[in-house]
This record gives C-alpha cells, sequence and structure tokens, in this order.
C-alpha cells in the first residue's frame, strides 16, 4: 500500500522535479474527459483522505447505483488494516460498517483498491473523478492535481488554504474543462432553493443586514511535545504544502486550529453559513473588512481564536459574523431535525442565519432544518408569513456532481462559488491577524488597497515537492 512508482518517488525525493513536474507528468489534453461516461456507466470515483469527513462523503457516493468507488487513498495505512476497529459514520447504515475497506465492500459489493499515494488513482485513466476529504491545507493541490490528470473533483469545504490557491483551483478547472463541485451541499437543497426564490420575488423587501452564526462548544488541547511518526504514516505527505514540521500529535489530530493547515472553526464550519448567506443574497465580493476576537475561554495548544466578530461591507448592505467556540448550550441541529418537519429553537441554532428585509426577517438553517419569515409579532405573540421544512441534502449534492460530469455542465457549487465565499472567512482572518486592522478589497485584483502586509497573507510559501504552480 505505501510503495510508490519509482521514478517519480526517486525524482521527488532527490529534489529535480517540483509538484507541478510531477503533476505535467499526469495531465490529459483539456479538450478530453478522464471517460465518456454513456447514461448506463457508472461514474468511477477515487476517495482521496478517508479517516474523517472523506469516508462519510465517500461511503454515501458508494450507495448511488451509478457509481462505482475504485479506490481509496490515504497517507495513514493503518485505515485499510482489516484487523482494526470498524469504522465509523453515521452516514454509514449500522449493519453495513465495519473497517472502511469493508464498509465500501459492504455498501457496493465490490472492495475498491487503497493506496497510500493518491498519485495512483490519479495515473489511472479509468477513473473519472476524484473526491477530496483531506484536511484544509491539501484541498487546493489534491483539486489541481486531479483536473490536470483529466479528473473531475468533489472538494469538500472550505476550498483552499489561502486566497491565491483558491483562485488557482477556478484556473486549472477553467484549463482542463473538469466539473469541480464543492461540498457546500446546501445549494442543492431543495428548501433552500425555495429560500431563494422567496427573496428574489421580492417579499422579504430590500435587504441591508444579514447575521451569520457560529456558536457551539469546541474546547482546547494540552500542548504535547513532538514525537517519533507513526510508521504507518506518510507525514511528509500529510504535511504535503504546509511548512515542513516534525510529527505533532495535535496537528495531526487537530489540525483545524492551527493557522498552518486552516483557518480555525470560522474556516472549518462557518464556510456552509457563509455561502448560504452569500447564495440566498446573491452578493459577491466585500468592499471592506474588519475582525476581532481571541483565543480567551481555554488555554491550550490551539492558535486560531474561540471568540471571534467580523463585519463585512457590500454595496449597500452589511455582513456580520459571530463565532463563540465555548457555549456548550447553543443547540447543533440533529439528525432527526434535519430529516424531520420541524424547526431549531432559532435563538439557540448553532449555525443559522439570519436575513433581515424591509418586509421581514428570515431565519435560515444549514443542513436542513427549514426556514422561516417573521413578521411584527401579533399579541406579542411570533407571526410566521412564510415557512418551508427542510432536509439533509447530502445525496442531492452528490447526484449534481454525478449529473454535471454527464451533461458537462457546472454543478450548483461550482469551484468558482466556493472560492469567492471561502474567501470571506480568510479575509476575516487576514484582519483578525493584523490585530484587527479594516481592510480594503479590490475585487479586480483580489487583493487589499491599504496593506501590503495584509497581502502578503493572500498567498502562502511551498516546499517541494507539493507547490500549487504558478502556471497552472
Amino acid at each position: 500500500m505505501s510503495e510508490q512508482l519509482p521514478r517519480r518517488d526517486f525524482l521527488a525525493r532527490s529534489g529535480q522535479v517540483g509538484a507541478g513536474a510531477i503533476a505535467g507528468s499526469l495531465a490529459l489534453s483539456p479538450s478530453k474527459p478522464a471517460k465518456a461516461a454513456g447514461a448506463n456507466e457508472k461514474i468511477v470515483l477515487g476517495i482521496v483522505g478517508v479517516r474523517g469527513r472523506g469516508y462519510c462523503v465517500g461511503a454515501s457516493f458508494a450507495e448511488h447505483p451509478d457509481v462505482e468507488v475504485a479506490y481509496l487513498a490515504d497517507v495513514d495505512a493503518s485505515l485499510f488494516d482489516t484487523s482494526a476497529s470498524p469504522g465509523y459514520s453515521r452516514f454509514v447504515p449500522k449493519d453495513k460498517r465495519g473497517t472502511r475497506l469493508e464498509s465500501f465492500e459492504k455498501l457496493q459489493g465490490k472492495a475498491p483498491k487503497t493506496v497510500q499515494d493518491f498519485r495512483k488513482v490519479l495515473d489511472d485513466k479509468s477513473v473519472d473523478a476524484i473526491v477530496v476529504g483531506t484536511p484544509d491545507h491539501w484541498h487546493a493541490l489534491a483539486t489541481i492535481w486531479g483536473c490536470q490528470a483529466g479528473k473531475h473533483v468533489y472538494v469538500e469545504k472550505p476550498v483552499c488554504h489561502s486566497p491565491w490557491e483558491g483562485r488557482k483551483m477556478v484556473e486549472a478547472a477553467r484549463k482542463y474543462d473538469r466539473v469541480v463541485q464543492v461540498g457546500t451541499q446546501s445549494r442543492s437543497a431543495p428548501y433552500l432553493m425555495k429560500a431563494k426564490h422567496y427573496i428574489e420575488s421580492g417579499k422579504l423587501g430590500q435587504i441591508h443586514m444579514v447575521r451569520v452564526y457560529d456558536q457551539k462548544r469546541w474546547g482546547n488541547v494540552k500542548e504535547v511535545a513532538n514525537s517519533e511518526t507513526p510508521k504507518h504514516l506518510d507525514w511528509n505527505m500529510w504535511n504535503g504544502p504546509a511548512p515542513e514540521t516534525p510529527y505533532n500529535y495535535n496537528y495531526w489530530e487537530n489540525w483545524n486550529h492551527f493557522w498552518q493547515y486552516s483557518g480555525g472553526d470560522s474556516i472549518n464550519d462557518s464556510i456552509h453559513q457563509f455561502d448560504l448567506a452569500r447564495w440566498l443574497t446573491g452578493v459577491e465580493y466585500p468592499k471592506t473588512v474588519y475582525s476581532t476576537g481571541g483565543r480567551w475561554h481555554e488555554e491550550g495548544a490551539y492558535k486560531t481564536p474561540d471568540t471571534q466578530v467580523a463585519v463585512y461591507e457590500f454595496d449597500k448592505m452589511v455582513m456580520m459574523f459571530e463565532m463563540t467556540l465555548y457555549t456548550p448550550y447553543m443547540i447543533l441541529a440533529d439528525q432527526a431535525l434535519r430529516d424531520g418537519e420541524m424547526f431549531p429553537h432559532w435563538l439557540q441554532n448553532t449555525s443559522r442565519v439570519e436575513i433581515f428585509g424591509s418586509e421581514g426577517l428570515m431565519v435560515v438553517g444549514r443542513h436542513g432544518g427549514g426556514w422561516q419569515v417573521f413578521g411584527k409579532p401579533k399579541s406579542r405573540k411570533p407571526n410566521v408569513i412564510a415557512q418551508e421544512y427542510g432536509y439533509w441534502s447530502d445525496k442531492e449534492h452528490q447526484q449534481n456532481f454525478i449529473d454535471s460530469i454527464r451533461s458537462g455542465k457546472k454543478p450548483n457549487a461550482d469551484i468558482e462559488e466556493g472560492y469567492r465565499s471561502t474567501l470571506l472567512p480568510q479575509l476575516a482572518n487576514i484582519s483578525y491577524r493584523l490585530g484587527g486592522k479594516k481592510l480594503e478589497f479590490d475585487s479586480k485584483t483580489e487583493s487589499f488597497t491599504n496593506s501590503s502586509e495584509g497581502n502578503k497573507l493572500l498567498k502562502r510559501e511551498y516546499r517541494e515537492p507539493w507547490v500549487v504552480p504558478e502556471n497552472v
């Protein structure tokens, strides 16, 4: 499982060639799909990263009758050990759970191949598309390499680690004419399409303010010393585009809260709410952004904030973001609510979006939960003037990706839209890291007009061979 193609391995380790050249050797003609899948042919997938969310999404894809999961790829070879403890996923039926390999065999009646280096998946011309479920810092490079190899890509949110590499993802999708769907599944939810229609019909009136929330309990962890890398783990590849660093269990297990791998929960989870708010209101780039906060509640290893506020200025509209990660009394919508005909207790809903129109207040839940529009109270009681129950939309979103591969049409959550939504929390984090500086953003150049320090944070430094190329 851990063996690599001899020449590529030699070149990469000897430093004679960078990631662009490695990926270039995989690339197919941009005018030709990996395989022209007919109406009755299955779409062949490779799942890249199966330790967490990638496992969940991949297993859900495996339940589609028109899909075959041919590969599972992960730098952690122990995930494919059949003697390991059973895999867990709320997306996989209990009677079909086992190790990751066994789960997929039960779901589709055929065991996928397993590899530690996902570039072997890119080499296989029978593979139509890859699903990228890695940590955030790998999303961009995996997507770009996938496009260069002629694969369509379903990439989990957030799309990228930095704004610059997000733009490169868009360029790669367009250059190689690939379908790239972002895992912001709210865009495929029928109930949210109805919410968008309600707003576009003018029933909510003029919208000048939106509030985006991320409020939950996600505590800190204690510092741990660097240690020897587990034998089953390719740590160099896992670290990938991030700066070289010794193995540390906190980086491996809790990467979400370290700047070199992610941007904290404002990007990791709140991106769903940001994308939903931007999609429903139709805004694109902010003109200014300001953010402040801190890591205040618990001391520990994490570097990103547990308390954060951001304010964005658009044309005639202000968007505000509020995050608290020390509030256990906030209620995450469980699966029963997401799949049932009920509404959350909005005031304590962890991930709501509030849209203030001149004719009413729309409160929206992501991943199910529905939406309601409130008018002026009657007899001091809430006055609901419109509402729609909502349901979890993973399957619809995945089917939209499959259908887009067959039709060649842009998917519901096209990479350009995913990039612009991810940009919002990224810009806020730059303001936060600069001490709360109010930044002015030029949408044409996708850079700041009043901060050279801020512009330096729009892009990261890479290390060979894990380099996002200037020319994709």
